[in-house]
This record gives structure tokens, C-alpha cells and sequence, in this order.
């Protein structure tokens, strides 16, 4: 399949690459951090991550005997197990491949899977942090992670969810895996999330959806699972913190045809014409580029976005907007105020 949006994507801080709308600098996403989990509740807790943390010069038995207990028959040995490996695959790299080249990789997986919901999660947060590492993304997948990733999405805790989200994430900014990704059943549990998460979880959902909807079949799929339905509704909430997060999803999936019908079908053109009246900077940007591009080839979708009252807003933007803002704008303006009768 094509791929539709941006030729590249980095993360962690790094530029995104062009986006829909032109923004080679998105912040629009914040960081899928490693570990959010509540991780100490006591002391004796505490006292075993500074252990833990004076280690690291022995780290090589530590992380065998770690393994070892991954496979034990008691869940309470798994869960410290899957606990320590979590803790020190969380801030060292050296430590996330010594991890993954001793045979730690299937162990968790394994326990992503489990009916106890605890070690579930210490599993995924553990894969999780593993995934930050670029050399141990290939292993994660060929090792099967991402179907029983989409489980704990589906069933897991709120942090589970959310940190199954950031795997599936860091596992589709390699390529290969973003097909894989789309045919396991993810892109529905993630809009799932989208919809009814807290505010983490939508951040966490939103940035995964952006990554693995660059692939044009991953698009479609995220439009059956009827994904603007919630990204309009958070476009719409200027308090939700998610105007600009949801906007810029919506702009990798425009360019499809079933892309412009559902936003259409969904109530996106006022969303949009309001966003370009009283957002930001920033969200007036996306929202322009959005509305530019459902407009090119559509006199019916002209007609709308003009009825709505766009024309003055978008002359103030093509005033006071940024350089590409104010590009946008007027060639919006000049889509709009072409004869809206179609050809005979």
C-alpha cells in the first residue's frame, strides 16, 4: 500500500516530519514517556529500586536470574521479576538490550497474556520500555508482541491500555510493522481509547493513530472504526487539550476520499470554520489546511464551508496568520469565492 502521509516520522523530542498541513516542527504530540505506572507503594519497594539501581556493574547475573523467574510457577515471583526488568529497562539503554539479548523478550510477552491483571501490566510496561530501544523493536515483533499488546489494550487496566498504546507506537515507527499493526485488530481498540480514556490515554491513542495511520490502508481502517466521530468531538472542546492533537490526525486521514466524507458526515466543516475563527495559531494552521483540502475537488464542500462564515475569518487569518497559515488561507478564500455551480 501507499504511503499517504509524512515520508519519515521521529519521536521522543525529535521533528516530526510534514505533516497535512505543512508544520515540519509538530509539538501537536507529546512523548509516550517510558514507565507510567505506580510503580512504590512501601518502603521495602523503594529500598529494592536503590538495590536495584547499585547493581548495574552485576547487572548481567541480575538480568538471568530475572529471566529465569519470568517462567516461574509462582505469579508473585513473576510479577517482582517482570517489576525489576520493567525498572531497569526504564532509563538505561544499555540495560534495555542487555534485556532483550538475554531471552527476556518472549517470557513477557507471554505474560501480556495473563488473566491476572498486575502482571499484565508490569508485562506491557516492561515491553514497553524494551520498544525504546531501536535495536530491540524488530525482535519485540518477530517475537509475536503485538497481538497480545492489542489484548491488554482491549482489556487491560487504564495504565496497561495506555502503555500497551505507547508500545504499539514505538513499534510502528519502523515501517515494516505498521501493516502488521493495522491488521491486528489495534486501530479499533485505539480509537476505543481515543473515545473514552482519560486524558493520558487519548494523548497515547492520538499519537499511535498518527504513526500508524501514514499507511493509506491503516487509514481506511481507522475511518471504518469511525474515528471522527471522537476526533471531531475533540476538535470541538477548546478544554480538552486535545484540539490539536485530534486536528492533526484528521489531517493524515483527509486525504482519502472515505477521509472527506466521514469528517463531512461527522459535523467537522463548522468544528473547523470555529477552530480557524478562535483558535491558535497553531490550530487555526491545521484547520485551514484541513478545510483547503476537502475543499479542492468539491463544490458541494465549498458551498458548506462557505455557508458557515469561513470567508472572514479566513481573511483575518491571511492578515495575521504565519507565513503558511496565510498561504493556505488565500488559496482557500480563492476556492471559495469561485462559481459554486458545477459543470454542465
Amino acid at each position: 500500500m501507499g504511503m499517504d502521509a509524512p515520508a519519515s516520522y521521529s519521536y521522543m523530542g525529535r521533528n516530526f516530519s510534514d505533516l497535512s498541513n505543512g508544520d515540519s516542527s509538530s509539538s501537536a504530540f507529546s512523548d509516550c514517556n517510558s514507565d507510567r505506572s505506580g510503580e512504590f507503594s512501601n518502603t521495602s519497594s523503594q529500598t529494592r529500586r536503590l538495590l536495584l539501581s547499585c547493581t548495574s556493574d552485576n547487572s548481567d547475573e541480575l538480568i538471568q536470574r530475572l529471566v529465569s523467574d519470568l517462567e516461574s510457577c509462582s505469579i508473585e515471583s513473576q510479577r517482582q521479576a517482570a517489576l525489576e526488568l520493567r525498572l531497569l529497562a526504564k532509563n538505561k539503554q544499555e540495560s534495555r538490550i542487555k534485556i532483550a539479548q538475554s531471552g527476556a523478550v518472549r517470557p513477557l510477552i507471554s505474560l501480556i497474556s495473563s488473566s491476572d491483571l498486575q502482571l499484565q501490566e508490569y508485562g506491557v510496561t516492561a515491553i514497553l520500555n524494551l520498544s525504546l530501544c531501536d535495536e530491540n523493536k524488530d525482535l519485540i515483533a518477530a517475537s509475536g508482541a503485538i497481538k497480545p499488546l492489542v489484548k491488554a489494550l482491549r482489556t487491560g487496566t487504564a495504565t496497561a491500555k495506555e502503555n500497551a498504546a505507547c508500545a504499539l507506537l514505538r513499534l510502528s515507527l519502523v515501517e515494516n510493522h505498521k501493516m502488521a499493526i493495522g491488521r491486528s485488530g489495534a486501530i479499533s481498540c485505539l480509537v476505543n481509547l481515543l473515545e473514552n480514556g482519560g486524558s493520558r490515554g487519548q494523548k497515547d491513542a492520538s499519537t499511535a493513530l498518527y504513526s500508524i495511520c501514514s499507511v493509506r490502508e491503516n487509514k481506511i481502517r481507522a475511518i471504518q472504526a469511525e474515528i471522527m466521530k471522537p476526533l471531531v468531538e475533540l476538535m470541538a472542546d477548546f478544554r480538552s487539550g486535545m484540539v490539536d492533537k485530534a486536528a492533526t490526525v484528521v489531517s493524515i486521514l483527509v486525504p482519502v476520499p472515505e477521509g472527506k466524507t466521514s469528517l463531512v458526515e461527522e459535523g467537522g466543516i463548522p468544528v473547523l470554520v470555529e477552530i480557524v475563527e478562535v483558535g491558535s495559531q497553531r490550530q487555526k494552521e491545521i484547520a485551514v489546511a484541513i478545510l483547503l483540502q476537502i475543499c479542492e475537488d468539491s463544490v458541494t464542500y465549498r458551498t458548506m464551508v462557505a455557508r458557515e462564515g469561513a470567508i472572514p475569518p479566513l481573511v483575518a487569518l491571511s492578515q495575521s496568520g504565519t507565513t503558511r497559515a496565510k498561504q493556505k488561507a488565500e488559496a482557500l478564500i480563492k476556492l471559495l469565492r469561485q462559481p459554486r455551480q458545477a459543470p454542465m
